[in-house]
């Protein structure tokens, strides 16, 4: 498990956090580390984590202490969504001043500053996870997070890192499922004819109601493949309220 490094500043000292000082802010915070442990597992829950399980604030290797790639993904995702934690991720150099003395930090992320769009997030090393590296990268509308764990060394896993991200940046493109869902609840509105049982008339006003996500990432041989396809109730029963569904719009052939 990949450990991250925070930065405290107070009364004028920079501390650089190692792993007891993530123990020293576990006991603070929560007691004991069992206990911020604790925390830290509810936190995992709520994100909907179903492989992830944690012993130590630090991450060092512990048989209970652990978690998969997809997840350490998505832990990166909800993490960088923390203003101070992103800029954090994503700053190569930075100097502080220890009791008066200037002292240059530099990010262990070999990516950062060398491959295209890299922003974070975090490199890390135990005996029992070898060399890690958890990679965030923008271009254009694309935004991914890459995960390489296991790797032997320090350049096999940029070099595997690399190979993923340059793969998926040539083989997908982002889709607006929105526009084509849009245009045929369009074609559908112009031509919908509806019974309503014991209703007063047939007409009814019809609105469309769009997901917050409409932009997906579709392998761009199979974006020709994008159907969409509508599930229709012309047949309603009397009265029909506001809020009801008349109909469900899903993508075929997709994936």
């Amino acid at each position: 498990m990949m450990r991250f490094q925070l930065k405290i500043y107070y009364m004028d000292f920079c501390y650089a956090l190692g792993n007891d000082a993530a123990v020293a802010l576990a006991e603070h915070v929560a007691g004991s580390v069992p206990q911020f442990a604790e925390l830290m597992n509810k936190k995992a829950k709520e994100l909907g984590l179903k492989d992830t399980h944690f012993v130590t604030p630090h991450g060092l290797d512990e048989e209970e202490h652990y978690t998969t790639a997809y997840e350490l993904a998505k832990i990166s995702d909800y993490a960088l969504n923390i203003k101070k934690i992103e800029q954090i991720v994503k700053t190569k150099a930075y100097t502080v001043s220890i009791n008066g003395y200037a002292k240059n930090i530099s990010n262990t992320n070999e990516l950062l500053g060398y491959l295209e769009g890299v922003y974070g997030v975090k490199t890390g090393f135990t005996n029992g996870a070898n060399r890690c590296l958890v990679t965030s990268v923008k271009r254009g509308d694309m935004d991914i997070i890459c995960v390489v764990l296991g790797a032997d060394t320090k350049k096999d896993r940029g070099r595997d890192s690399i190979k993923l991200i340059e793969y998926t940046f040539a083989n997908f493109q982002m889709v607006d499922l929105g526009f084509m869902i849009q245009d045929e609840f369009d074609s559908l509105v112009d031509i919908s004819k509806f019974n309503i049982v014991k209703g007063i008339d047939n007409n009814l006003n019809i609105d469309l109601v769009k997901n917050d996500v409409t932009l997906y990432p579709v392998k761009k041989e199979e974006i020709k493949d994008i159907k969409i396809e509508t599930e229709l109730k012309n047949e309603l029963q009397a009265p029909v309220y506001k809020d009801d569904k008349i109909r469900k719009t899903y993508c075929k052939n997709w994936g």
